[in-house]
């Protein structure tokens, strides 16, 4: 039995966007360390099922191999991360930075956003990419400032409260 090769899809080789915490840091370097203490396992198992002998019906080595080959991508892509990283440092709060927390005033409602870069965003929880529109159009603001956009065909002005 043949595997389908894979063509390589939309999300492949995304770029790596260097910027973050030193949080996000620290768990990058725990997801390593994790996949290096697995990986020889990993590949003690493909080595056994290889001498089984045919590849062509050995499902089990097929899978283990596919096991391992992602577990190494895995291993490349943090260590690339890793490599890039920039780690985002605490600045003075007059003006908005990528790792500021910024209250706003918009539409009668206040929202708080922490602006940080793409790979910690999770906007459910008021964490931004500095990549993304109201990320960009806070950036460089001081308290005080209203931003204006253009979200889903609304005009929406933001007004800074608070930079923290």
């Amino acid at each position: 039995m043949q595997l389908p090769k894979r063509k390589p899809g939309k999300y492949t080789n995304l770029p790596n966007d260097p910027l973050m915490t030193g949080h996000k840091f620290a768990a990058l370097q725990k997801d390593l360390e994790k996949l290096l203490a697995k990986r020889p396992k990993a590949a003690s198992e493909v080595a056994r099922l290889a001498e089984l002998g045919d590849f062509s019906e050995n499902v089990e080595y097929q899978l283990a191999k596919g096991k391992l080959r992602g577990m190494n991508n895995a291993i490349l892509k943090i260590e690339r991360q890793l490599a890039d990283a920039d780690i985002i440092a605490p600045l003075d709060n007059d003006e908005v930075h990528v790792g500021s927390t910024v209250t706003v005033h918009a539409n009668g409602t206040e929202k708080t956003y922490t602006i940080l870069g793409s790979t910690e965003t999770d906007p459910s929880k008021g964490i931004i990419s500095y990549t993304s529109p109201i990320g960009e159009a806070l950036l460089g603001k001081k308290k005080g400032d209203i931003v204006s956009l253009m979200i889903q065909g609304h005009d929406v002005s933001y007004r800074i409260l608070k930079i923290h």
